[in-house]
């Protein structure tokens, strides 16, 4: 959903690979002066080494991967399935937000695909993945059918990549079934942020729709807004610059907004994971996101744009430096949702984490 970024030149490190702690131009990493201070022990946190290869080319009309249902222990999913170099190509599993769908990794899926196929799932009640009866919203649950369905695919470890909601539920895969899981990529996680802003809502008159009098008003004003207009409310929303989307892009965030409007299960999806993904904000040990993240022990790439507006930057730090093997990669001029802003250099630090764990050197 945005304009191709640079890739740049970096500083070459003895060993040979280039070091993220140099910013690229124009769309790259902060340097590690930009961020706050790090643990002692873990001063190497945002020394990424970026893969500096050729990827496939971005292309704006490839708005989504083909899908198709997959039944197994999981239960119905829908997944979309983007080829990779080989039949033997190690296999990649994305897991989108709150509120998104498989289509929120095209591009990062393609970026990716000379090296690795990936999978990218719809959880029960987005996208197309109608909901079992009874199924339960919990963060609990939806790392329960990521977890079953990673296992049934019988591939060995995989690279499991979640952005947001995902990413939590991504941190509760890799730290329960650590077989599983050969990297980890988590971009903006949604780690407990309680900060009450109206500018992490969509829509500022939604906290309206539940006051006593006002209510009804808001309420059918909300329900008035056209297709268009509540997705581009959420591209602005999780977006640094929505200005800088593909037009081909919007039209395909409007018409899966009209897809959603004829699914009579989505909203009900949308609000129970929401209380779902708040209650794991307030978890006490040994359930909570933090104490999850200590728990970790595959190679991690924690990916945060400085204009997130969902889920502060600031907790970035502490989340890469609790995750024993995690790294910290900050994108400037980037929101919620860095690999639609910035798919390449993402990319980059993702290859760049796989051939360094291949080497030892991660």
């Amino acid at each position: 959903m945005c304009h191709p970024p640079g890739t740049g030149a970096g500083d070459v490190r003895d060993d040979g690979v280039r070091s993220a702690s140099v910013r690229l131009h124009p769309d790259g990493v902060t340097t590690s002066r930009d961020l706050p201070a790090t643990p002692p022990r873990r001063r190497n946190l945002t020394q990424i080494p970026l893969y500096t290869g050729p990827l496939p080319p971005l292309d704006p009309d490839v708005t989504q991967w083909p899908g198709r249902v997959s039944t197994g222990d999981g239960g119905q999913l829908y997944v979309r399935e983007v080829d990779g170099p080989a039949e033997d190509a190690p296999t990649a599993v994305f897991v989108h937000g709150l509120g998104g769908s498989s289509t929120n990794w095209t591009d990062l899926a393609g970026q990716l695909s000379d090296r690795m196929r990936g999978l990218i799932v719809d959880l029960p009640g987005f996208g197309r993945s109608e909901p079992p009866r009874g199924y339960r919203y919990t963060l609990e649950a939806h790392a329960d059918v990521v977890t079953k369905f990673v296992d049934a695919l019988g591939a060995g470890p995989v690279h499991l990549f979640g952005n947001s909601m995902g990413g939590a539920i991504s941190m509760m895969v890799a730290a329960a079934r650590p077989d599983l899981v050969r990297t980890l990529t988590l971009v903006s996680p949604a780690v407990p942020d309680l900060r009450p802003s109206l500018s992490r809502m969509a829509d500022p008159r939604l906290p309206l729709a539940y006051v006593p009098l006002l209510g009804g008003r808001a309420r059918r004003s909300l329900a008035a807004l056209s297709p268009r207009e509540r997705a581009e409310q959420v591209l602005r929303l999780c977006f640094a610059h929505p200005e800088e989307i593909a037009p081909q892009r919007i039209k395909a965030a409007e018409d899966e907004m009209v897809e959603r409007l004829t699914m009579p299960w989505a909203r009900a999806a949308l609000g129970h994971s929401t209380v779902g993904l708040l209650r794991s904000w307030v978890a006490r040990r040994p359930r909570s996101l933090w104490t999850i993240a200590g728990r970790i022990t595959a190679p991690t790439l924690v990916v945060w744009g400085t204009e997130d507006r969902l889920v502060s930057v600031r907790k970035a730090p502490r989340t890469a430096a609790l995750i024993g093997r995690g790294r910290l990669l900050i994108l400037p001029r980037t929101g919620h949702v860095a690999q639609m802003e910035r798919p390449e250099s993402v990319a980059r630090a993702v290859l760049g984490m796989v051939d360094a764990t291949d080497r030892g050197q991660w």
